[in-house]
């Protein structure tokens, strides 16, 4: 019997932990009996590239892992693979079907069965047991009558049962059942410690699953080791709250520090009210860019956080937030949720300004997606939500906010996406930030402002959106302009090393003499580019930038090889006749 399990990613960076997981634990348990193949596409695929490669395959069984990013995609290959192999046993696991499974069956006469929740050990019994899967666990399937059988959900499993999926931690070889290192280059790497969640949060399904559950340290740190060995760009962790276990997250952190090669970013999700004075001095001793923090507020609405039943102290997120930011060295992106319960548009304005004035790296204005199986779907009346009807259902209103609202809230978080989470704006809008009480209201006048001039939903260069904001303060603060022009161009020139100058930034007014004499100095005396020699004058020059800042008073040498690594600005120094000092 061949099997194929296939995953349809959002982006080809993406790689699906699930489906390699299942294959590596039914190779294990099974043994060379079965013969198991994986396959990833995505989502930016037409469908007939992913037809034309499963058919080729034309495996005896076909599963889909399915998520709320590719459930209306993955659906609609499957109605049209099971025209082309009508005699392939179509199943689909995964959050999107799992809590639904009766109604998925129904509506799609192509598939035999979903399996349900935790996977590894329903799909091994069902490879095993594939003529009489009645006895299998955590599956709904359609029997030889044509009827709908939803079986019993399956007890969750021990951590320490499922394979690393990457290679062998005890030794250099891959053996069968693996899917290989060479599988993920150029990929973010998914990694998992433990499974559930401790907390009951109302719109997510990890609150489902109540019984929370720890992969064993020694094998953590051989499985950590594996990633660090083979110089990973990136490790990101799917731990829904990874520091819910002070043991367990001090143990993991400890020995990235201790075995940290220099390059490796790990990536946490975390509760930052939950973090104590032993993690935040562990982490605060690390090597900046190490790890990097996604801390999910949501709200800072007490009433709304006690109707999603969500534990949060934000007076302590508040603090450990600063406290990390004050150290440097960990990147921290930070979440919130519009159209919850209770939250209106002054009370999410509110809760906007409570985070923003944390000052986080990202800020993520989300949206409300109503999850089948979650108790946010079962409240849908009760709070007069309305969701879209198609994936990933997300708010369009409740009884507190209505689809104007939600309309406004759109336009806040492209403007943050543009002008605040690329970093590229960074010392502009904290300028411009001064002139407003509430960082809520400077995103919505910004928004309204590209909006009347019809900037929005345009693909602008980079450089554009620089002429936009410069616009922008001269129609609202024209006293400004200059000021803010310079900051712009200080923006800019920390980011790129530009050959030609943008429109917005005006003339350039350094003298070519004195970049000459600077740039001929700088070859034999190193003073303010001490990394740089083995580059002469002249390479020296097209690796940097100097910039005059007339209302500044100040001449700055932009230096693009030593880079911030977590915002990756230029390091900068300062140049004065007569007085030269040097800033990093």
């Amino acid at each position: 019997m061949k099997i194929l399990l296939v995953a349809i990613n959002a982006k080809y960076i993406h790689s699906n932990l699930a489906i390699h997981s299942l294959s590596a634990y039914a190779q294990k348990r099974l043994g060379a009996g079965i013969e198991i193949e994986t396959a990833e596409y995505t989502i930016n695929l037409q469908t007939d590239e992913i037809l034309r490669d499963i058919y080729r395959r034309s495996p005896d069984v076909l599963c889909f892992s399915c998520y709320i990013w590719n459930i209306a995609y993955t659906e609609e290959v499957v109605r049209e693979i099971g025209k082309l192999l009508p005699n392939t046993d179509i199943w689909a696991g995964g959050p999107e079907v799992s809590y639904d499974a009766k109604s998925v069956l129904a509506r799609l006469p192509q598939m035999r069965g979903i399996l349900k929740g935790e996977g590894e050990q329903t799909f091994a019994e069902l490879c095993e047991a594939y003529e009489d899967v009645e006895s299998v666990r955590g599956i709904a399937y359609r029997n030889s009558a044509g009827e709908i059988v939803d079986n019993p959900w399956r007890e969750p499993l021990d951590l320490d049962d499922i394979p690393f999926i990457y290679g062998d931690v005890d030794g250099d070889s891959e053996r069968e059942g693996y899917a290989g290192w060479s599988m993920f280059d150029n990929r973010i790497v998914y990694y998992e410690t433990s499974r559930g969640c401790p907390f009951s949060c109302s719109y997510c399904l990890s609150s489902v699953e109540k019984r929370l559950r720890f992969r064993s340290i020694p094998l953590v740190e051989r499985e950590l080791q594996f990633f660090l060995d083979r110089r990973a760009p990136q490790v990101k962790l799917v731990d829904r709250t990874f520091n819910c276990n002070h043991e367990h997250a001090m143990a993991v952190w400890t020995y990235i520090a201790e075995h940290d090669n220099g390059v490796t970013n790990f990536h946490f999700e975390v509760a930052a009210d939950l973090l104590n004075e032993e993690e935040i001095s562990l982490i605060e001793s690390m090597r900046p860019g190490l790890i990097q923090f996604e801390i999910g507020v949501q709200s800072t609405n007490p009433v709304t956080l006690q109707e999603i039943r969500r534990t949060m102290d934000f007076c302590r997120v508040r603090e450990n937030v600063a406290r990390l930011k004050k150290a440097g060295n960990v990147h921290q992106h930070l979440d919130l949720i519009a159209g919850l319960p209770f939250e209106d548009i002054k009370s999410f304005a509110r809760s906007f300004d409570d985070v923003y004035k944390c000052k986080p790296d990202q800020l993520q204005l989300g949206f409300l997606k109503v999850l089948k199986g979650s108790y946010m779907e079962g409240n849908k009346e009760a709070y007069g939500l309305v969701c879209k009807s198609s994936p990933p259902y997300e708010v369009l209103y409740t009884k507190w906010l209505s689809y104007r609202d939600v309309l406004e809230l759109k336009g806040i978080e492209e403007m943050v996406e543009i002008y605040y989470n690329s970093g590229q704006f960074a010392h502009t809008v904290e300028v411009l930030e001064r002139k407003y009480d509430s960082p809520y209201q400077m995103y919505k006048e910004l928004w309204q402002y590209c909006d009347e001039e019809g900037f929005l939903g345009v693909q602008h260069k980079r450089e554009a959106r620089y002429g936009t904001l410069l616009s922008f303060v001269q129609q609202y603060f024209p006293h400004d302009t200059e000021e803010t022009r310079e900051f712009l161009i200080y923006d800019y020139y920390l980011r790129e090393n530009a050959r030609s100058r943008p429109h917005f930034a005006g003339e350039y007014t350094v003298e070519k003499e004195f970049l000459r004499k600077f740039y001929e100095r700088e070859e034999t005396e190193r003073r303010y580019l001490p990394e740089y020699q083995l580059y002469d004058k002249n390479q020296m020059r097209k690796m940097t930038h100097i910039e005059r800042f007339e209302r500044m008073g100040k001449i700055l040498l932009f230096d693009y090889k030593c880079r911030n690594p977590l915002n990756r600005e230029a390091r900068t120094c300062m140049i004065e006749e007569g007085k030269e000092e040097r800033k990093r």
